[in-house]
């Protein structure tokens, strides 16, 4: 069933080739790839900006231009049943203005009709459509209240503006901006581009907005103080990172720098210029073309790899390990950020997803950096310093319904979903999530002394397991998306000893997973998942996938099965084609925003395989 020699010479060359990938401060990066929002994002900066950098404008054009599909669309992921509307209307507006391709031509036609028979510009996303506004395409909502009103809003309102994620506070702070200014750039393309409307008839775009239950809620409160201008200024400027951008995102970057204009800030000010060369410095190179990362994720990949690594048996006294660990060490966070306003009495020691990053610490990042800083505190008094503290912030953020959100605690209130925005769930609130549960359940149970006895790990393992879907998955927020979801569910409550002979959720999981094994031993997903809210098979196996899978299976098996056998044996197949190994397994903003990781595919497998050997050999 299972060959050993073979598991063996695997994971060690999987640990030679990933150690020569080192770089000289001992980080591993690696592209973060996502759709080409963020490419025409930068584009249409540096056209508005007449940035002297044709090279770059180009690029970025063929970047854009290289995910056209032959009938003139952009999807997000591969098996999008057709084009996406919102991104291939960003695409198309950043080609207009580029003026590097025809928008004549045969497959831009064929993009306009797609759509204008969608809808038209109205029926795109919030994000996009603040996107078409800025720039003066569609206009800003005619509301008869003040969106300052969110930043500003009194003690006693049902809203706090600390209430929402901080996801939706870095995209919505320079948009409120934008919106009361009315504010937007002009460019020669953008009237040409407003006939994109579909139904001339019906001149609505922002239907959330012009609601009729939020237009009563908002004009029932208090009208914004005089200090909203500053407030908004303020804001925005306390979060910039030393390379410019705002909380390290591109793309809340580019709604920044429209934010600050309409705040009076001069267009050539060096602050606005720093700020798209903040967007510029987060270019990274597939190999093929250049594109704009959202944030760059050398603190999550180093953090993983050097995770593996050492699973899979490289000594923590390696000198790689040291380098690495050093980095992380140095990348630790030690100034407070948003998250205090609900934790006031923590001390910073969170990590963040890249290292542009020092105020937005997030759990899944503390996590994965702890388990190799754990390895070298006990005989480091420095890593034992810097594990405490991040140990302790990483259990203050733990919700009180008992799991673990992204980034900051309590910011899931679930009536805030509900409101007439779409992925209202997903953008504007941070609840606890099955797989960042399932991680943080892991590595304590793993690296810590906290067992099942104590209320933090019983109220985690409480939560995950009335958190199961009735199939026997769960879902994972940040990753696709059942299989992610249960991977991380399943180790996390292995981890802290619940065993499968004695719990029906680990038995259900463990069906459910051999349920969906493909033919060849292998598993995949589409990221359809994430939008349906249900599994739905993607039709062929992917790497990163088949190893979450392996890696659940082999956490609760005490012997070999034979779906593990298969799995392990599709991993060591010579040969794995494109689809298998570029398929999208990052989530963001489901039927919008998805993640390629360009470390998955070497990090997952090694892992999985690892985990196999010491489990069902090294242990005889």
């Amino acid at each position: 069933m299972l060959d050993l020699d073979k598991i063996r010479n695997e994971v060690e060359r999987r640990c030679h080739d990933l150690l020569s990938l080192q770089q000289a401060d001992g980080s591993f990066r690696f592209c973060f790839e996502n759709p080409v929002t963020t490419d025409a994002y930068l584009l249409v900066l540096l056209v508005l900006w007449e940035w002297n950098d044709k090279p770059l404008k180009r690029k970025l054009a063929e970047r854009i231009l290289s995910k056209q599909e032959l009938d003139g669309t952009w999807k997000v992921y591969p098996d999008e049943k057709e084009g996406n509307l919102s991104v291939t209307i960003e695409a198309y507006v950043a080609l207009c203005y580029a003026g590097y391709h025809n928008i004549d031509s045969p497959r831009m036609k064929m993009a306009k009709e797609f759509i204008l028979h969608q809808g038209g510009l109205k029926k795109a996303s919030f994000l996009t459509r603040a996107f078409l506004s800025v720039n003066g395409i569609i206009p800003w909502p005619s509301i008869p209240f003040d969106p300052g009103l969110l930043i500003d809003s009194p003690s006693l309102s049902p809203i706090q503006f600390y209430d929402m994620s901080s996801y939706a506070r870095a995209h919505f702070v320079p948009m409120i901006a934008a919106m009361r200014n009315d504010f937007f750039v002009f460019h020669p393309c953008s009237q040409q581009l407003s006939a994109l409307t579909g139904d001339r008839n019906h001149e609505y775009y922002w239907p959330e907005l012009e609601n009729d239950s939020v237009i009563r809620f908002f004009s029932g409160l208090e009208e914004p103080s005089d200090s909203v201008h500053k407030k908004l200024e303020r804001y925005m400027l306390d979060r910039i990172e030393k390379d410019g951008t705002l909380l390290s995102y591109a793309s809340s970057t580019f709604y920044m720098i429209y934010g600050l204009l309409s705040l009076g800030y001069p267009k050539h000010s060096q602050i606005i210029l720093q700020a798209i060369q903040g967007i510029i410095s987060l270019l990274c190179n597939n190999g093929t073309h250049f594109f704009v990362q959202n944030s760059p994720s050398a603190v999550w990949d180093t953090s993983l790899l050097l995770y593996s690594l050492i699973e899979a048996g490289i000594s923590p006294a390696n000198h790689h390990i040291q380098k690495g660990v050093h980095f992380l060490l140095e990348q630790q966070h030690t100034k407070k950020g948003d998250w205090q306003v609900h934790c006031k009495e923590t001390a910073p020691g969170g990590w963040g997803f890249s290292e542009i990053n020092s105020i937005h610490p997030d759990t899944d990042d503390t996590q994965a950096a702890l388990r190799s800083v754990s390895i070298q505190a006990a005989f480091s008094p420095l890593s034992f310093h810097s594990w405490q503290k991040g140990i302790t912030w990483l259990l203050a953020m733990q919700n009180d319904d008992g799991g673990w959100p992204a980034f900051e605690k309590n910011t899931n209130k679930e009536w805030l979903g509900l409101l007439p925005v779409k992925n209202a769930s997903d953008a504007l609130i941070d609840p606890s999530n099955p797989d960042i549960t399932g991680r943080v359940l892991e590595f304590l149970g793993s690296y810590t002394t906290l067992t099942i006895k104590d209320p933090a790990v019983s109220r985690a393992v409480n939560w995950l397991k009335s958190h199961q879907e009735s199939d026997g998955s769960w879902y994972g927020r940040w990753g696709v998306c059942y299989i992610y979801g249960t991977w991380a569910a399943v180790t996390g409550l292995a981890s802290v000893g619940i065993q499968v002979n004695r719990d029906k959720c680990l038995k259900k999981a463990a069906r459910w997973l051999e349920s969906i094994q493909n033919t060849d031993g292998s598993w995949g997903e589409s990221c359809y998942s994430d939008e349906a809210k249900r599994y739905v098979p993607l039709g062929y196996g992917t790497v990163v996938q088949t190893a979450w899978a392996i890696d659940a299976l082999t956490s609760i098996s005490p012997q070999p099965t034979t779906a593990i056998a298969n799995g392990v044996n599709y991993l060591l197949s010579s040969y794995h084609d494109a689809s298998a190994l570029n398929y999208p397994t990052g989530s963001a903003l489901p039927g919008f925003f998805y993640v390629l990781y360009h470390s998955y595919s070497r990090i997952w497998p090694l892992n999985a395989l690892s985990h196999v050997f010491r489990k069902f050999f090294q242990s005889k």
